[in-house]
């Protein structure tokens, strides 16, 4: 309690990515339901979806060669291969298939025959790969084959041209060269100049006859088909288990989105630090959750309890708390409507004080619906007090009665009446008679006060009651009521001690509470309070509105 409230540090990075994932999941609704919906969707995809079959041929390009097993020979010689994978992809190839494809009863579009076609080439090599994917198993091979075969028919075609281009050229050079050797042979023999003229045309001319001889003779292969399409036994695609898988993956990204989204939108408090901080008040301590404490408000006194622990902890840390020790006055309260949460609170803290042998008196300020005595039962000595049956007798006059706590004590509790006006009641003389106890030694005054955002009664009792604890749920709560509570507090000239943060009610508790609440609704009689203890007066909570000192001269009921 001494120390400083410690600041969230921006350097604190991982501690800052802890929180946030943990924040992420608060929402597991939207995480399972974005799981869902990928497995969904990957489950629709796998036995929805139509099946495609894939068949595969393998090529090896080569160049045309005179001597394929010379020495020194290079089958990639002049050989690009991403330009060969353009021409296997290209139209002329395309056209040549679906000529191919229609003499054999399969009439498809060139767009169509290529839209299934997708050519790799494996690092390193020479390789084509033509893959096809269709409807069928024949239809996939037949395509894939028809395809392969038109790019090495294309291929050979143009390298047969070019051949043939290159010999035209040869031949238009060997032509006019032979008409001059011819009209050389005609003249005279025995000059020097005409028989030299002879002997170079003659050398040209073979020059150019042994270059159209080894075009004639290169081995126009363009590759070879060394993998034949066969036809696939098996759909393409990824089977049912591995679309599973990513669908379970890309739904747990959905539903971390969303509940990202639904983090940045959420008005509630997301973390203990950014709790702290709009509060403006140190954690007290988180409750924890007892099955064996639901329906009783007492958990001091069971042994092996941890709330009950939890509660001795906290009272401990009040007690050495510099504030609190020095007027030794507590007011316990929630920000709205947390259930029997502050009440269990009060009560435990009361008793928690009483086992240090501190004289406590509990004085329930809740006189729009008093039901602490009711929900203490029989730890409370005596049937029933006699103010329950004075009605002249105003709150809290002859109010007062203990409770016994097992192994712990007891301590006084003035229990709460309902009240045609609370603020007078709250703001009475006989009220700060008995917060002024708390002034003798070794006494503890706690008050239980209504929700402070619902209520001003609270408010009412801040400047004689300084120290204030506030018992909130971290998943109900708003950061804007923090800060407001702050803001609130410290304008009437009160302390915020600290938080304590109960579990809260579960799903089903809320909505069994809520069908108890119906019932009791529906068998009340009208004009009859929850207690049967007398009218029930339903006070105008406007009243809290106008609260003012209340002056003692003025008489009241």
């Amino acid at each position: 309690m001494t120390q400083p409230i410690r600041a969230l540090e921006d350097q604190d990075e991982p501690a800052l990515l802890r929180d946030q994932f943990r924040q992420l999941l608060r929402y597991r609704a939207l995480l399972a339901s974005g799981v869902v919906v990928g497995l969904l969707g990957g489950g629709w995809l796998a036995l929805g979806g139509e099946e495609n079959y894939t068949s595969t041929g393998e090529v090896v390009v080569r160049s045309a060669a005179s001597d394929p097993f010379a020495a020194g020979a290079s089958a990639d010689k002049g050989i690009n291969i991403g330009s060969e994978r353009q021409t296997a992809v290209s139209d002329t190839v395309g056209t040549l298939a679906v000529g191919s494809l229609a003499r054999h009863g399969d009439p498809v579009e060139v767009g169509t025959l290529l839209s299934g076609l997708q050519v790799t080439n494996p690092p390193n090599t020479l390789v084509l790969r033509f893959s096809y994917t269709g409807r069928t198993p024949a239809l996939a091979k037949a395509r894939a084959q028809a395809l392969a075969d038109a790019y090495l028919e294309i291929r050979r075609q143009r390298t047969e041209d070019s051949i043939a281009n290159m010999v035209d050229g040869y031949r238009a050079q060997l032509k006019p060269l032979t008409e001059q050797r011819d009209q050389l042979a005609d003249q005279a023999v025995g000059s020097n100049d005409v028989t030299s003229a002879r002997a170079n045309l003659v050398v040209s001319i073979s020059e150019l006859s042994r270059k159209i001889s080894e075009l004639r003779a290169l081995d126009t292969t363009p590759g070879y088909l060394t993998k034949k399409p066969v036809a696939p036994t098996e759909p393409t695609g990824a089977g049912l288990p591995l679309l599973l898988g990513l669908g379970g993956v890309v739904g747990l990204a959905l539903g971390l989105l969303l509940s990202w989204v639904r983090l940045v939108f959420d008005p509630a408090v997301r973390s203990t630090r950014e709790l702290v901080r709009s509060l403006g008040a140190p954690l007290l301590g988180i409750l924890p959750r007892e099955r064996a404490a639901a329906g009783a408000l007492l958990a001091i006194g069971r042994s092996g309890s941890r709330l009950a622990e939890e509660y001795r902890a906290v009272a401990f840390r009040l007690a050495y708390d510099p504030s609190f020790a020095q007027r030794r006055r507590l007011l316990v309260t929630s920000p709205r409507g947390d259930g029997d949460a502050p009440a269990a609170a009060a009560v435990n803290l009361a008793a928690a004080f009483a086992e240090m042998g501190r004289d406590v008196l509990l004085m329930e300020a809740d006189l729009r619906t008093p039901s602490l005595a009711r929900a203490l039962g029989p730890a409370v000595q005596g049937a029933r007090p006699r103010w329950a049956t004075e009605g002249d007798r105003a709150w809290p006059s002859e109010s007062r009665m203990n409770v016994d706590v097992p192994g712990s004590g007891a301590f006084t509790l003035i229990a709460g009446r309902r009240t045609d006006n609370v603020p007078r009641a709250l703001t009475s003389a006989p009220v700060g008679r008995i917060v002024a106890e708390g002034d003798r030694p070794g006494a503890v005054v706690i008050v239980l006060a209504p929700p402070v955002l619902s209520y001003a009664d609270a408010v009412a009792l801040i400047d004689r009651v300084e120290g204030v604890v506030v018992v909130c749920d971290p998943r109900e709560v708003h950061r804007s009521d923090l800060e407001r509570i702050r803001e609130i507090i410290g304008a009437a000239g009160g302390t915020v001690l600290g938080a304590l943060l109960h579990p809260g009610r579960s799903r089903h508790e809320r909505r069994a509470r809520k069908k108890a609440g119906k019932r009791r609704a529906g068998g009340d009689r009208p004009g009859r309070a929850e207690d049967g203890h007398g009218p029930e007066r339903a006070g105008d909570p406007a009243e809290t509105l106008g609260l003012r000192t209340f002056d003692s001269t003025a008489g009241h009921r």
